[in-house]
């Protein structure tokens, strides 16, 4: 619990239950504000108020009853909670089942009336950042892609608008998981290429024997097996944009043809000395900081310089914590469109994580987790271990329990295995290639663990 609990309103008609009150409330950390009547107090209450308010229910003028069903018309999720002598506990049970949070008789116990109030204000709490972050997913509803009021994101989204309609090349920086292809689609889709092809090719994830035929495509006959014509993805790209991700792992006989490419704007397919001009827009995405010689590696110092027109870096989460709740919304919304099902209120471990956690898989890790909360598959942050037989799971047709068992499964392996691809075959039993397409098929990326086990 934090130092400070939150504010606390008390209404009493005698003074000295007031100032008893206040010294009780404040060595608990709450800050209370006092009111001899309810008329007085219901000044200072509004929809905004984040607290519980505590009331007699016998006073003159407007008693507790009454300011029970003023504060409902204000807000009806503002904790009320009722004090009541013995007369007076039909009247408080009644109260109850029409919305009030609780009722204490007279005498009480401070620590009643504490307990009580900490279960209030976190109640409180919870229903105030929900709203906060509704209403933040309806703000940000025509800006999807970017979603976020930290000041790197405000500047990155300036940027994008500044440099999109302009034939500039494009080097994004940013770690694994952060969004480097949405900046590189929506510079496509911001500038006047967007009605030609927006061409991706991850160069991490071919073999040098097939990226050359890919990127510059080749003639029939060109080697064996070459039966037809192949447009490589340069050439399809022409008019639009070409997104080269992990460009750092691209091979280096590969980065001496892309160089030149760049800085000629032709290209010469396998099998013809026939040159072809294009016209095309590069974005290419690293998780490297090539500017650094030794982050660089073998990668071609005058590639990086030539690639490096415009740099833009993509924070990670970690770097703009302010923003993950209203990301968390959006993708709660959209997750819970995709399994039909109601969005769901954020529990209070939930919003605990999403302070706490350092997503060092960043949006992706936070897509996941979305995923997971909208079918009921974490409690107070911690994930259903596959054999609990909670109500979330029993209720899912048997092929989705199967395919979040086999998720659960692979993760769990990978965690162990600090995300080692072979040690975690080797503990799955499964072929390489079926292990390769479980991945694809459950959106679960091996970086995520192996940066979680470097810390």
């Amino acid at each position: 619990m934090s130092a400070e609990s939150g504010p606390v309103i008390f209404i009493d008609d005698d003074e000295d239950v007031l100032r008893a009150a206040t010294q009780m409330l404040k060595l608990a950390s709450f800050s209370p504000s006092v009111f001899g009547s309810a008329e007085a107090a219901l000044a200072r209450i509004d929809g905004n108020f984040d607290g519980p308010v505590v009331s007699d229910i016998r006073m003159p003028g407007l008693n507790g009853l009454q300011l029970f069903e003023r504060v409902k018309a204000i807000d009806p999720e503002i904790p009320v909670v009722l004090i009541t002598g013995h007369a007076d506990v039909e009247l408080a049970v009644a109260a109850i089942k029409d919305g009030a949070y609780d009722f204490i008789s007279k005498p009480y116990a401070n620590d009643r009336l504490l307990v009580t109030l900490h279960r209030a204000s976190e109640k409180r709490r919870l229903v105030l950042e929900n709203r906060r972050l509704r209403d933040a997913v309806v703000r940000s509803a025509g800006d999807i892609p970017l979603i976020g009021e930290a000041p790197t994101m405000i500047r990155l989204r300036e940027t994008l608008r500044q440099i999109a309609d302009t034939d500039v090349d494009v080097l994004v920086e940013g770690e694994t998981g952060t969004g480097k292809e949405v900046v590189a689609d929506l510079l496509h889709r911001w500038s006047r290429r967007r009605t030609k092809p927006f061409v991706a090719l991850n160069c991490g994830a071919l073999p040098e024997s097939v990226i050359d035929s890919e990127l510059f495509g080749h003639e029939a006959g060109a080697f064996t097996g070459a039966q037809r014509r192949r447009t490589g993805r340069i050439e399809h790209s022409n008019g639009g944009t070409l997104f080269l991700d992990e460009i750092e792992s691209m091979p280096p006989a590969l980065q001496v043809k892309l160089l030149r490419v760049l800085e000629t704007r032709q290209i010469t397919p396998l099998g013809t000395n026939e040159t072809r001009s294009i016209d095309l827009r590069v974005v290419s995405a690293t998780k490297a900081d090539l500017g650094d010689p030794a982050a660089r590696g073998d990668f071609r110092e005058d590639l990086y310089f030539r690639l490096n027109v415009v740099t833009l870096r993509i924070p990670p989460l970690r770097e703009r914590r302010e923003d993950i709740p209203m990301l968390f919304g959006h993708f709660l919304e959209r997750a819970s469109k995709r399994f039909s099902r109601p969005v769901p209120d954020i529990s209070a471990g939930v919003r605990d994580r999403l302070v706490s956690h350092n997503w060092p898989g960043n949006v992706r890790e936070l897509v996941h987790f979305a995923d997971r909360v909208a079918l009921g598959l974490e409690r107070l942050g911690t994930p259903i271990a596959s054999g609990r037989k909670e109500q979330a799971v029993s209720s899912l047709p048997l092929s989705e329990k199967v395919s979040l068992y086999e998720a659960t499964v692979i993760r769990d392996a990978l965690q162990e295995c600090g995300g080692d691809v072979r040690r975690t075959i080797e503990v799955l039993g499964v072929p390489r290639k079926t292990f390769y397409d479980k991945l694809k098929r459950h959106g679960i990326d091996t970086a995520d663990y192996r940066k979680t086990a470097i810390g």
